[in-house]
């Protein structure tokens, strides 16, 4: 025990010779710590403002990596940078040597000047307040974050005051800017929180009609000796438009009252008879693309609620306030060149200095430009009878705007059970644990939405209402058996009536896919038309399943489809190496034998559907024979897709909107306007009872 004491003793005394980090390296962080986090900082916002856009229309996973990343670097780094300028600050004034006036602007005052852009920079671009919905809930946490760190900048500002050069008044300039940053931010994520956004949505509380009163006045009547009955009046409909939207004034400013109005459905609120005659009488008069086109338009302003800071900024008011804030910028980057003396400073801290403001002007400016260009400024201009035509600039009077990605993703069983696409640096992913996760990524690939889906769908739905013998609502719990009774498949209701929804989706997706590969492509264009968008439905469902299964109702998919897979990989593999698509769906077409069903021999306890599949897809082949295989299918999966799209929340339908959104989202808000939803829970209003004398 005594050795081990010397021992220690013995460290104690030499234990600069176990110092794992060598002074070299912290003299060089000491030194240059600060400029690199605050170039880092600069890299940041420009990574936000530059993808907290994109991320609007693009799906990929890298564009949302890299945000992530900027996002989390973004208001770390600032806080970091503040705290190092706060300690740089407090040495010199409580140094107890003589100072020079150089040390001193090195130390203290030009780092003390970074300090309002690093606030700058807390306020964060207006293109993202909020990577996540979950950012929204927080907005307090966000408020006493910022709060703090502002207090920290206050407090160099104090530090430096009152300075040996302008550079503590320029700041004070940069101070305001920032602040007004901060404060947007804030607002705009408290105003996008769900519980906000509820509340300001509802209007005020409706007692309805007296009923005391109106019952008073029966009895006083029926006492004075009339003979009295009630009679129902019927609030009057919402009188039809038919003038032309572009008459009205244009998609845009139409898609914005649709959605101040239909907004309510994302927070789980109820639609009145008023809203769905007022929307009705807008969309009868359009073509699918036009439709299509309104909906895009709508999950725009839906995005820029929830995610940015369009509510607090995409005002005439914000407009002149980011105009503002241009001038004042702008006004210290020329208050820097002219008043202060660069000589003094190293070059790297000029060039830093020069970068900060100089990137912080740009930003602004890009900022007003990408306000003007957008479909808030062509709904302003629609209220106030003006049009883009009073703009000089042509980026500005014919914009080109993208709402979305216009593709949906696609997800083939069969592909993956075949192992098309074998993994690379296979051990690497088991032992990070991410194999499983890159399975889905790997095979995933993408389709457009042509305008012969958005006919399909549209015109169904059309269809569907039209038929005045069911309510429109009663195709949100249908799966599937509307369009199967219709055309008198009824060999085929066990596939939706009997089995649970993501096993119909399995079912079908594998009668298509065997379907499409095992027949000779048809020359007839709608029969090809309806081949196609079928597929493509099929794998985009699939690949909700599977990779977003909290957007379908509650079901054991995931297990349905893994238990799938694994066992037409075993038969893949028994048979042979099998490497193409239409030799392995015959082989599975031939397995079927319809006097041995496959759940007879295969129990419960395995939840594969592959040979389900297969019975489906042979029976729909026998029905091809004299009917519309095709036409029957588009239909079926159609119907699938709109029960999907009616039973996810609004909540899921919101989330998905930060990553490229979904085709789901736009079918499902389509469905409201057309009255195919279950939110139209008004569907008389108030009686309005009169007395009438017998």
């Amino acid at each position: 025990m005594s050795s081990i004491a010397i021992g220690f003793l013995a460290l104690g005394d030499h234990k600069k010779l176990l110092e794992m980090i060598p002074d070299h390296v912290k003299k060089t962080w000491n030194e240059w710590a600060l400029e690199g986090l605050v170039l880092i900082s600069i890299a940041s916002q420009i990574v936000l403002f530059l993808l907290g856009n994109l991320r609007k229309h693009n799906p990929r996973t890298r564009i949302r990596i890299s945000l992530w990343c900027a996002y989390l670097l973004a208001y770390a780094v600032a806080s970091g940078a503040l705290s190092i300028i706060t300690r740089s600050a407090l040495d010199v004034c409580n140094t107890s040597r003589p100072i020079s006036k150089y040390e001193k602007l090195n130390t203290n005052e030009l780092m003390s000047f970074w300090a309002p852009f690093l606030l700058l920079h807390l306020g964060g671009p207006d293109t993202i307040t909020a990577y996540s919905l979950e950012d929204n809930e927080l907005w307090l946490r966000h408020l006493a974050e910022v709060g703090f760190q502002s207090g920290i900048a206050i407090y160099i500002l104090l530090l430096s005051w009152p300075g040996c050069s302008d550079l503590p008044l320029l700041s004070i300039l940069v101070y305001i800017a920032g602040f007004i940053k901060c404060f947007e931010r804030i607002r705009a994520l408290r105003l996008a929180n769900t519980e906000n956004l509820r509340d300001s949505m509802l209007g005020s509380p409706d007692p309805g009609p007296n009923y005391p009163k109106f019952v008073e006045n029966y009895r006083l009547k029926k006492s004075q000796g009339f003979n009295l009955s009630v009679e129902e009046v019927p609030e009057s409909q919402y009188p039809v438009n038919d003038t032309h939207p572009e008459v009205r004034g244009g998609v845009i400013p139409e898609a914005y009252a649709l959605f101040q109005t239909f907004k309510r459905i994302f927070v789980d609120l109820i639609l009145t008879f008023e809203d769905k005659d007022k929307s009705q009488s807008y969309f009868c008069q359009l073509k699918s693309r036009d439709a299509f086109l309104a909906i895009e338009i709508e999950l725009g302003f839906a995005y820029d609620m929830l995610y940015t800071k369009a509510n607090v900024v995409y005002t005439f008011v914000g407009l002149v306030v980011r105009v503002t804030s241009v001038f004042i910028l702008l006004m210290v980057l020329v208050g820097f060149c002219f008043l202060c003396d660069v000589d003094e400073y190293r070059v790297v801290d000029i060039a830093i200095t020069y970068l900060l403001s100089g990137t912080a002007v740009i930003m602004e400016i890009f900022s007003v430009i990408t306000m003007l260009r957008s479909d808030w400024t062509d709904v302003w201009l629609s209220q106030h009878k003006y049009s883009r035509s009073v703009f000089k600039l042509r980026f500005l009077k014919q914009p080109r705007k993208l709402r979305w990605c216009g593709s949906i993703a696609q997800l083939e069983l069969l592909s993956v059970a075949l192992e098309e696409k074998p993994a690379r640096l296979l051990t690497i992913q088991k032992f990070l644990e991410i194999d499983k996760y890159r399975v889905k990524h790997r095979y995933k690939t993408y389709s457009q939405v042509s305008n012969s889906l958005k006919d399909l769908i549209y015109n169904q739905f059309q269809e569907f209402m039209s038929d005045g013998s069911s309510d429109p609502k009663a195709l949100c719990n249908h799966k599937g058996s509307f369009s199967l009774r219709k055309n008198e498949c009824d060999d085929l209701l066990w596939s939706i009536t009997e089995v649970e929804f993501d096993q119909s989706i399995i079912l079908w997706h594998i009668a298509t896919t065997l379907c499409y590969y095992s027949e000779e492509l048809d020359n007839q264009g709608d029969i090809n038309v309806c081949r196609e968008e079928s597929k493509h439905i099929s794998d985009y469902m699939l690949y909700l399943l599977v990779s977003y299964p909290v957007m379908l109702p509650i079901g054991i998919g995931m297990i349905r489809y893994r238990d799938t897979c694994a066992e037409a990989t075993r038969y893949f593999k028994e048979s042979g190496p099998v490497t193409d698509k239409v030799v392995a769906c015959n082989k599975l077409l031939e397995v079927y034998c319809p006097e041995v069903l496959p759940s007879k021999v295969k129990g419960d306890r395995s939840k594969s559907a592959l040979f389900d599949g297969c019975r489906l897809a042979s029976t729909l082949k026998e029905i091809g024979k004299t009917k519309d295989m095709w036409k029957v299918m588009s239909q079926v999966w159609i119907e699938i897709l709109a029960y999907a799209a009616t039973h996810c929340r609004g909540f899921q339908h919101e989330q998905q909107l930060r990553k490229g959104g979904e085709f789901l989202t736009h079918v499902w808000l389509l469905m409201a306007h057309l009255g195919i939803t279950e939110q139209f829970q008004v569907s008389q209003g108030h009686a309005r009872a009169k007395l009438a004398r017998s």
